[in-house]
């Protein structure tokens, strides 16, 4: 197995200590190229966040500081604003970790990744909207979905999961990548993947979107995992 590059080189965001390789910067570069300023400034808060929280944990110190701030930066690719990462029939979180995972293969840094570290970069975007399963993964997996977990839960319902990030932090981060217009744009996107591909989202919380804001033409009824077991012969 290939070591991971173990960054000396930091640079200061909002006061975190984000990595400064070539790859990160390349992988900024590429979020701010294929996501708009909502999900961009999204993406930016998680790495920070996950980085500040998983920095305070001790399971979590000798993770690969790389792979984790490139799996944070590019987890939303599946929301790509170009729509070069958007399938027809695979589940965001999917069309986000094969970007990712191509962005690596494709990058002058490839020689760095084998095939594990990709991996963990597959599973830390594909997984990121599953902290019931990604808490209990590699330290790379969990450490990225906690930043986004931190993004939709704020601080008290950090502190309720015995997870760290001061209030300063959060104001910190908030003010160099504002919230504004967060939650309408997540209800846009998710939304539009229940018209546009429904396929991908009767078996998930996306689906959740499609029922609460009435999604055009969008019904789960049917065609969730329990009506293909209810249907299903003896």
């Amino acid at each position: 197995m290939t070591e991971p590059t173990s960054p000396t080189k930091m640079q200061e965001v909002a006061g975190i200590a984000l990595p400064d390789t070539p790859l990160v910067q390349a992988a900024l570069q590429f979020a701010r190229n294929h996501l708009d300023d909502i999900a961009y400034n999204h993406v930016m808060r998680c790495t920070l966040f996950g980085i500040a929280i998983s920095d305070r944990i001790p399971a979590l110190q000798d993770r690969d500081r790389e792979l984790h701030a490139v799996a944070a930066l590019l987890h939303d690719l599946g929301w790509d604003r170009t729509g070069t990462f958007v399938s027809p029939d695979k589940r965001f979180e999917v069309d986000g970790a094969n970007a990712a995972r191509d962005f690596v293969r494709r990058s002058d840094f490839k020689h760095d990744w084998d095939e594990h570290r990709v991996q963990l970069l597959w599973d830390a975007i594909a997984l990121h909207t599953q902290p019931d399963i990604a808490w209990h993964k590699e330290a790379e997996v969990k450490a990225t979905q906690l930043g986004i977990f931190a993004d939709f839960g704020g601080v008290a319902v950090l502190r309720s999961f015995d997870l760290e990030l001061s209030e300063a932090e959060w104001l910190d981060i908030c003010k160099e990548y504002p919230r504004v217009g967060f939650k309408e744009g997540v209800k846009s996107v998710l939304c539009g993947l229940c018209a546009s591909k429904p396929a991908t989202t009767f078996d998930n919380f996306v689906g959740d979107f499609g029922e609460q804001f009435a999604v055009s033409g969008y019904a789960r009824q049917g065609r969730r995992f329990i009506d293909l077991f209810t249907r299903m012969e003896d």
